[in-house]
């Protein structure tokens, strides 16, 4: 299995990169995250990857982070998801977001990436609920009652008119273990620095 490729990076077509390791060219995949954080053609870079074989084809995709593949990996695990499904997500939602909504049971910023409908949404959430946590890491789920408690003080903003993005983002930067009405309190504090 090819895990890591580090050369001089020779072409940049989204998504597909060529990467030369010592005279062979490796063509691969990589999400919209890894492609916009690439250095300039003809510089040094190093991509972590997937290596795919189907019957049809051998396949290779390329990451800048561990987080990234770990994540693709585990959406590669969701029944009903392709790599091509992952690698549109990981591009269309970054990590956290994609984390968030796991952990808050919210299909809304799944349906918001191409290809991905209600059914799939649901699926996805349903079978990562315990895959991720809410701090961002890929290992293990967060402790119901911080889930809950994220969960209740996001419907809390949501209720009192912020859109789901704004109330997402103030959501995030609570701390793991603030309770549902001190959670609103700095979520309020923070929303009205804005």
């Amino acid at each position: 299995m090819i895990a890591r490729l580090s050369g001089i990076l020779i072409e940049k077509t989204p998504p597909q990169v060529v990467v030369d390791c010592n005279g062979v060219g490796y063509e691969c995949e990589v999400p919209m995250s890894t492609f916009y954080n690439l250095p300039a053609t003809g510089e040094k870079v190093v991509l972590l990857t997937q290596f795919i074989v189907r019957e049809d084809a051998q396949l290779l995709y390329g990451f800048g982070s561990e987080q990234e593949r770990a994540t693709f990996r585990q959406l590669l695990k969701v029944n009903g998801i392709g790599a091509k499904s992952a690698l549109a997500i990981l591009s269309g939602l970054s990590i956290d977001d994609l984390v968030q909504a796991v952990a808050l049971q919210e299909p809304g910023l799944l349906t918001k990436v191409p290809g991905i409908g209600k059914k799939t949404a649901e699926r996805l959430l349903l079978e990562l609920k315990d895959k991720f946590s809410i701090d961002g890491g890929t290992v293990s789920a967060t402790g119901g009652q911080a889930k809950s408690a994220s969960g209740d003080v996001l419907n809390a903003l949501l209720a009192l008119g912020y859109n789901e993005r704004e109330a997402l983002a103030a959501v995030k930067q609570l701390p793991a273990d603030v309770a549902v009405a001190e959670g609103i309190k700095l979520s309020l504090k923070s929303l009205s620095k804005t």
